[in-house]
């Protein structure tokens, strides 16, 4: 049981690095976009992206995709947030909203 546990949250701790970079990858490609500044910023996001998939698929390869995938909506919250502090975009209260409850939801995956 304790090897279980464990191995899970190894799986969490990879999958929250994974969409981690998956967002920066966003936040790479939208500073490029807004800046001109292509090259560099759209091929770092690729980049994050890459290594996001490779990590992904590790865990994938040993765990259940319906918990798996489910653990990926992680993204959205850490896309919203570097919008937010990041971009200083204006994020209004019903999309906090709507992070409130995708963390929820999250939670609950994590934990089943």
């Amino acid at each position: 049981m304790a090897k279980r546990i464990q191995g899970k949250s190894l799986y969490v701790l990879l999958l929250v690095v994974s969409t981690l970079l998956g967002a920066v990858g966003q936040l790479f490609f939208k500073y490029g976009l807004n800046t001109g500044d292509l090259l560099i910023w759209i091929v770092s996001g690729v980049a994050a992206y890459f290594i996001s998939t490779g990590i992904y698929f590790v865990v994938l390869s040993r765990a259940h995709l319906s918990w798996t995938y489910g653990i990926g909506g992680l993204s959205y919250i850490f896309t919203v947030i570097f919008s937010y502090f990041v971009l200083m975009e204006n994020v209004p209260l019903l999309r906090w909203a709507g992070v409130i409850v995708i963390t929820a939801g999250v939670v609950l995956i994590g934990l089943s």
